[in-house]
């Protein structure tokens, strides 16, 4: 059982829950039980000591650093010093202290990411499937080709996804901005300005330098006999819409034609592999692909030249943190820092600015849940409330005090796409009006007139899956870690401030004989992988597309879920973590995308361990 249903429910085991092995097999053993155990131990009083003495010598160095740059010492007797010679006087003890619980923590964090594909080799799994990648939201570099005076600086730098964006954002704030954001009325580039999306396997391997997202799959693919012949990444520009991704860079049709060569070079039908937004971006070039006003392979294409789907973390109905994001440029990260640490949020970039430029993303919009009250519920209920919840998921916006238009009475997700986009500037409308759309199709007839408008493709609800029989689809996501489901907000009082309402976040509420927090500053959380909700990624997988109409051809899904169960020493959450970028590292994930890409996809079996089922049924979407 995931750490949140113990929380909600009250078990009382303290037994963490595991995921079962993916197939029948030895394990893959990441980390040794002895190093294991040495992490766990008790610290010691000579740890202790250790620490109070490092701190001190730091804190009188960072002191005289300071003193030096006002002039009051004089630092020059210290130019001889040396490490060395600092350790030569503390205590040897406490040296190695420090040196095996640097040793330890270092293989707790950097596991082996090479031993799953090398156990999966040792049973006969090797390369099959042409493998083509497609990243989730923000994860793709995006690269500066601009060639006018403004960009001429940052040419083949990257503006997202490296240290140079983290330096160009700090140095020169305005001008990030004007080459980071889209213009507002096109969606398209800005006059003079020139981003696109980084090109191969390095455009989603790390977003920076010792942040991996996509290596540890790229390592394992690579010990069972992938490379750059028979796997690709699909890298795009997410700040666009997925129209203008084909008619600004022609994404999907380049995509068709890697898939289609795939084909043709290797015999096999593709393995496609999607993160996140990029599911919803492969969604959307199968309706595309077939058709016949715009990829024009016909209603047979994917059956011929797709073999299986791996939806990882599929963001398929949305991301509730993407609505607070969009109305005031808050979110739970946003909400939860300390005063000090808000308050230099907001002078460097403040609210306004934050919500300008998620605006300026059209991309991101396409996050904005769908289903409305149907699948996140009403003003006194939702599907994923519990026995004993102190407050429904149903009201997504919750106000304390109604005092005006800009602070009504509490909204639920339907009312609160209706609050944002009439809040909202024209120009941001007229984009998410244009690109999008968020209801329900509750025929066949609705869903098969639906596959001639390209704003319905994106949303599940409203379209159906490609007609291919022999497809095989994989639902991999995380379950157990705390997610964002609904919020507390208020009106903003600052008068220099173009919103008009932010998250609540001094309001925090706890209840019970343990003080269990029902509000943690102004966010309301729930069941997920710490980004999207469980009904999100889980409602179509398990239920959604068992319904004729979305899924006429009766392609075959399995449902694979993983419980959160991080490492203590490990920032990434190591081997077992269901976190919804770090889930690309779990070794569990890695071992089953090895599976399906090997042609082995029939040996998995599926593992229900959350509540999906149960809330699945609740939603109000049935057969005709």
């Amino acid at each position: 059982m995931s750490t949140l249903r113990r929380r909600f429910l009250a078990d009382s085991s303290t037994e963490p829950s595991r995921a079962p092995s993916p197939v029948q097999g030895e394990p893959v053993t990441l980390v040794p039980t002895t190093h294991l155990k040495q992490l766990t131990k008790k610290r010691s009083k000579r740890w202790q000591w250790m620490i109070f003495g490092l701190g001190g010598l730091f804190g009188i160095l960072i002191a005289a650093f300071f003193a030096q740059r006002h002039d009051v010492i004089n630092l020059e007797g210290l130019i001889d010093v040396n490490l060395e010679s600092l350790l030569d006087v503390i205590p040897a003890g406490i040296v190695k202290d420090a040196r095996d619980l640097t040793r330890n923590e270092r293989e707790a964090v950097n596991y082996d990411s090479f031993s799953v594909g090398l156990h999966a080799q040792s049973q006969g799994v090797k390369a099959r499937h042409p493998v083509i990648m497609i990243p989730g939201v923000i994860s793709t570099g995006l690269e500066s080709w601009g060639t006018e005076e403004q960009s001429r600086q940052y040419f083949r730098k990257r503006l997202w996804g490296s240290w140079s964006m983290m330096r160009a954002l700090v140095l020169d704030k305005a001008s990030w901005k004007r080459h980071i954001m889209l213009d507002k009325y096109t969606g398209l580039d800005p006059p003079g300005i020139k981003l696109r999306a980084a090109q191969g396997f390095d455009a989603a391997d790390f977003f920076i330098t010792g942040y991996w997202i996509w290596n540890k799959i790229l390592e394992n693919l690579a010990t069972i006999g992938y490379d750059p012949t028979n796997a690709f990444t699909a890298a795009y520009d997410w700040r666009l819409s997925c129209r203008n991704l084909e008619a600004r860079d022609a994404y999907f049709t380049r995509l068709k034609i890697h898939i289609e060569t795939a084909l043709e070079t290797s015999g096999e039908k593709a393995c496609l592999v999607s993160h996140s937004m990029g599911s919803q971006i492969l969604f959307w070039f199968f309706h595309w692909v077939a058709s016949p006003d715009h990829g024009k392979g016909g209603e047979d294409w994917v059956e011929k030249h797709v073999d299986s789907w791996i939806n990882i973390s599929g963001s398929m109905l949305g991301a509730l943190k993407g609505l607070p994001a969009f109305l005031s440029g808050d979110m739970k990260d946003t909400a939860q820092l300390n005063a000090f640490a808000l308050y230099g949020l907001e002078k460097f970039l403040a609210r306004a600015e934050r919500c300008e430029i998620f605006r300026a993303m059209p991309g991101a919009s396409s996050m904005i849940p769908k289903g409305g009250n149907a699948v996140w519920g009403n003003r006194t209920w939702a599907p994923d409330d519990v026995p004993g919840q102190k407050v429904s998921f149903g009201t997504f916006i919750n106000f304390r005090e109604s005092n005006s238009t800009h602070s009504p009475h509490n909204l639920t997700v339907e009312e609160s796409l209706d609050y944002l986009l009439t809040n909202a500037d024209p120009w941001y409308q007229k984009q998410v009006l244009e690109n999008y759309s968020h209801g329900i199709a509750r025929t066949a007839a609705e869903v098969n007139e639906n596959e001639r408008d390209f704003r319905k493709w994106v949303n599940p609800l409203e379209s159906r899956l490609p007609l291919a029989p022999h497809l095989k689809i994989y639902c991999f996501y995380g379950i157990g870690k705390p997610t964002e489901r609904s919020y507390f907000y208020r009106e903003d009082q600052d008068p220099q401030s173009s919103v008009n309402v932010t998250i609540d976040s001094g309001f925090t509420f706890t209840t019970g004989g343990d003080g269990e927090t029902v509000v943690d500053h102004g966010v309301i959380l729930g069941e997920g992988d710490g980004t999207v909700p469980l009904l999100s990624t889980g409602y179509m997988c398990a239920k959604g597309w068992k319904i004729k109409r979305y899924n006429p051809a009766g392609v075959k899904v399995k449902v694979y879920e993983m419980p959160h169960e991080p490492d203590k020493w490990s920032p990434r959450g190591g081997p077992n973590t269901g976190d919804h970028v770090d889930i690309l590292g779990r070794s569990s994930l890695n071992d089953l995308i090895l599976r399906v890409a090997g042609g082995k996809g029939s040996q998995i079996e599926e593992n229900f361990q959350s509540r999906i089922l149960e809330y699945s049924e609740k939603v109000q979407i049935y057969e005709e």
